[in-house]
């Protein structure tokens, strides 16, 4: 499947700051980690917003070893109250406040949180980024996409990206898409399916983004250069969504992003 290869890069735009922003579940790193740092390295991204990282074992250590290894550093997540997302960020990017959220929990079900930090990069206006991974179980599922919009009430810009186990005709897939931009649909680039990587048949993962923010591109990095079949099917069980935003410059900052960056970050 070929794409567009001119998928714009980080740096300055004529509107604002163009970031890249990868959205990725790995899988708590049980399969080719290598195949998976060679993807995430070659995509570029300023931001990662990384699913099922590992929880059980050694998972401080092991966020720390896929940062190392994809040149980024940890903004957020990755620890009990996120259970599992995980936020990575290129050296220099500001995090304003942390607002990682654990989630209810239905009996019987796995723990779900979202990590969420409100952030800038270089002279970006501030935007809050959440990574998720919600629930199999639809009602517990729909509850989660409710409760990402909450996610947003920190800054007027926002992107919200994850495995959402849902398809997009999905009430809560549809809950998300009447309020802020699919990056697929906004911008279509790349491929659209997510799921599986041997033969992707459905879109289940996603990057989405308030009105302000300008979507350039997004969908997975099919033949990106040093993007491989090989890699994508060994990575994971998911292929990644890789967008390209242009985040407006910074302004007058609104009272809800002023009151997010006074406060003292949440523990992840």
């Amino acid at each position: 499947m070929a794409v567009d290869e001119t998928l714009p890069p980080s740096g300055p735009g004529p509107d604002g700051r163009r970031v890249r922003l990868l959205s990725y579940n790995i899988r708590s790193l049980r399969d080719d980690r290598h195949a998976l740092v060679r993807v995430i390295r070659a995509c570029r991204p300023d931001l990662v917003c990384i699913q099922e990282s590992p929880r059980y074992w050694r998972p401080g250590g092991q966020a720390a070893w896929l940062a190392q290894q994809t040149g980024t550093v940890i903004l957020a997540g990755g620890g009990r109250i996120a259970a599992g997302p995980l936020l990575l960020g290129r050296l220099g990017t500001e995090v304003l406040a942390v607002h990682d959220r654990l989630l209810p929990k239905t009996r019987g079900l796995h723990a779900r949180g979202f990590a969420s930090a409100l952030v800038r990069v270089a002279d970006s206006a501030p935007f809050t980024v959440t990574s998720c991974h919600l629930s199999l179980d639809a009602d517990e599922r729909h509850t989660q996409f409710e409760l990402l919009l909450d996610q947003l009430a920190f800054a007027e810009l926002g992107v919200i990206a994850g495995d959402f186990n849902e398809h997009p005709d999905g009430r809560g897939w549809r809950l998300l898409s009447e309020r802020l931009q699919d990056g697929h649909l906004a911008a279509p680039w790349g491929g659209t399916f997510t799921s599986v990587p041997e033969n992707p048949y459905q879109r289940i993962d996603a990057v989405f983004a308030t009105v302000g923010i300008r979507v350039l591109g997004c969908g997975v990095p099919h033949e990106l250069p040093g993007v491989t079949d090989a890699d994508l099917r060994a990575a994971t069980d998911h292929l990644p969504v890789l967008a390209a935003l242009e985040i407006p410059p910074a302004r007058a900052t609104t009272g809800a992003a002023a009151r997010a960056a006074g406060s003292a970050p949440t523990e992840g």
